[in-house]
């Protein structure tokens, strides 16, 4: 094949591999083993770079618009973060490219998915391939993570159709025997259909009104109630007095994302709340970076923008369960979710706020990805969403 002809090849396919597996649809997250393979194809560091970009940018499709949707700017602020997002994902696997055959280039490979799973690289390490293992691997847990980074590093090397054979089996058995992940008996996740406005209005009638709306929608074998990201806007005593009013007389609790007010700036939390009153027992490690998560601010001398507390709190506790909670973003990337699961909890919390995603597949990425997680591990899943 023509070397130019050849190049095409791959950047199309890599392309396409980002597309359709990161479409929203949890079975499709195979197909982003596609990625290693032509990447380990290409003939030169720049081909490699192609590569690398065109997986990452068909994967993140939806951020232009959505971006542009959150700011209510044009569409070109949303292409430039759409490119700067690309960039620890391109320079990591541009950088460990390498000219070797074999096993040098599948080492090269485990590197960079290493590099791209946690921070800093791992902050903007979307799309990233290991997600798949869930699919393929339902309830191995550890295991199931380790068997999938050897079948990647494989699929770098000569020996590749070995893997691809053995993988593509492992990907039909799980098609065709799939179950969703578990809900836990007395949850229930409701989503919403507030837009923009949820979290930006402020009004005692509106938190009166979500009460009502969202305990309506639940039955008397309810007992725990989770809502999405930003649904109480920011956490006061009157907002937690209407929902204990509301939740008066009842053994139910309310799970909510909020945010709270701190010097310099807010965090992203979950709040948990009964009849007695309400309590933070979540603050978000890693809030979307640009549009929330903005630490330039504070080396500017500025305030604003939400805090990011990494490797703080990854498990919450209630009383007799240990719950990991993913605000949004944290359902992108890997090290928060490998971070609770590595704490053993007894089931995962996915929310989010995903009103300006319309028309996007980015929430149905986000959940394909937790319900991806929670298979792997054998955990009951709860989402909440915003649209």
């Amino acid at each position: 094949m023509r070397p130019d002809l050849r190049t095409s090849f791959l950047v199309v396919s890599a392309i396409g591999a980002g597309w359709l597996a990161w479409s929203g649809f949890v079975l499709a997250l195979p197909l982003s083993l596609a990625f290693p393979v032509v990447w380990s194809m290409a003939k030169s560091r720049k081909v490699a770079a192609l590569v690398s970009g065109g997986y990452f940018l068909a994967a993140s499709r939806g951020l232009p618009q959505g971006v542009a949707a959150f700011y209510g700017s044009d569409l070109l602020s949303g292409l430039l973060l759409w490119v700067t997002a690309s960039s620890a994902f391109v320079f990591v696997h541009t950088l460990l490219w390498t000219p070797a055959y074999e096993w040098q280039r599948a080492f090269r490979y485990v590197a960079a998915g290493i590099l791209v799973a946690i921070p800093p690289f791992g902050i903007l390490g979307w799309a990233h391939p290991i997600t798949a293992a869930g699919v393929l691997f339902p309830g191995w847990g550890w295991l199931g993570l380790l068997a999938l980074a050897t079948g990647l590093a494989v699929l770098a090397t000569p020996y590749r159709p070995a893997a691809i054979l053995t993988l593509s089996g492992l990907w039909a058995w799980s098609a065709t025997s799939w179950t969703p992940a578990s809900l836990p008996p007395g949850w229930k996740g409701v989503d919403l259909e507030y837009g923009a406005s949820l979290g930006r209005d402020p009004s005692l009638q509106r938190q009166l009104y979500l009460a009502k709306t969202v305990l309506g929608k639940t039955s008397p074998h309810d007992q725990v109630i989770v809502l999405p990201e930003s649904a109480l806007g920011f956490w006061t005593p009157t907002s937690g007095w209407v929902w204990q009013r509301a939740l008066k007389g009842s053994d139910k609790i309310v799970i909510a994302g909020a945010a709270v007010v701190v010097d310099g700036g807010y965090d992203n939390v979950l709040v948990a709340i009964t009849e007695e009153g309400g309590k933070i027992i979540y603050r978000e490690r890693m809030p979307v970076p640009g549009s929330m998560w903005q630490p330039w601010r504070g080396w500017l001398g500025e305030s604003g923008g939400a805090r990011a507390h990494f490797f703080d709190n990854p498990i919450a506790d209630m009383v007799d369960i240990r719950v990991a909670p993913l605000i949004c973003y944290e359902q992108l990337i890997v090290w928060p979710v490998l971070q609770s699961l590595a704490r053993d909890p007894d089931l995962i919390i996915a929310v989010g706020n995903g009103w300006w995603t319309k028309g996007t597949s980015i929430v149905g990425i986000q959940t394909a990805s937790a319900v991806a997680w929670a298979r792997l591990f054998g955990k009951p899943l709860v989402t909440s969403f915003n649209r």
